[in-house]
């Protein structure tokens, strides 16, 4: 499959993975300043979200091998790879898998467990917000409201707006696809699955998806990790604290 991906900057390659109902956008930011700091930064649309294209078949193992495809035709090797939440379990597969691609692993606020499927009230309010034919994005943020209390959240997903036509607002993943697949996004890394590169692992301070109890899961996977605590920041660190986020990372690679 052929990724869509925004590439900044020139020298060493950092591939980066969104979350789940992401896009590459919500990492344009800190893109520039890693292309500002020696890196040509590859911001990729993983399969089913942002511009990347859609397929009813979705699994980790599909989104690793997507991204291997994404190298091998812009000729990267000995890449960093950094994803965040389901883009850090395709960059731990990936990993895993792929041993001499990866120089650097970093992974953001996830661990290689299973979690159970937890967006069910997301899924339905874009479903019902997919469905409702609003022509404006104020209108679509007040209707997402009904659905989602927490104001971030719903800029978050609101970035996957766009007119489709010159009367019609879309959501750019495919949500019929997400919908069916919920349970492929919790899935634990293969028991056997191991990585002895250099590894960071980040996680938020407010967030509970990364704690002690997963330290040991962590170092069996991957021996040479190390585990940093960003303050003041949930689950979607990289925006909530970006300077912490950015200059545990840059120090890392």
């Amino acid at each position: 499959m052929k990724l869509h991906s925004v590439i900044l900057g020139e020298g060493k390659p950092l591939l980066i993975l969104h979350g789940f109902l992401g896009m590459s956008d919500n990492w344009k930011t800190l893109g520039k300043k890693f292309a500002e700091n020696g890196f040509q930064v590859h911001l990729i649309d993983q399969r089913n979200h942002g511009k990347s294209p859609h397929s009813d078949d979705f699994s980790y193992e599909l989104m690793a091998a997507d991204v291997v495809e994404y190298c091998q035709s812009h000729d990267l090797k000995n890449i960093t790879l950094m994803g965040h939440s389901m883009g850090g379990k395709t960059a731990m597969l990936l990993a895993c898998e792929n041993e001499g691609l990866v120089e650097k692993l970093v992974i953001v606020d996830i661990a290689p467990k299973y979690y159970e499927p937890h967006h069910q009230q997301i899924l339905k309010g874009l479903t019902a917000l997919d469905e409702a034919n609003l022509t404006s994005r104020g209108d679509a943020e007040d209707f997402l409201e009904g659905y989602i209390k927490e104001t971030g959240v719903r800029l978050f997903l609101l970035k996957n707006l766009y007119w489709k036509t010159k009367e019609k607002l879309s959501l750019r993943m495919n949500l019929h696809a997400l919908k069916e697949n919920i349970e492929q996004v919790g899935r634990a890394l293969p028991q056997d699955a191991e990585y002895n590169g250099p590894t960071l692992f980040i996680n938020g301070e407010l967030s509970d998806y990364i704690t002690k109890a997963e330290e040991p899961l962590i170092k069996k996977h991957f021996p040479e990790a190390r585990i940093e605590t960003i303050s003041k920041a949930g689950h979607w660190v990289h925006a909530e604290n970006m300077k912490d986020f950015f200059e545990a990372v840059i120090q890392f690679v």
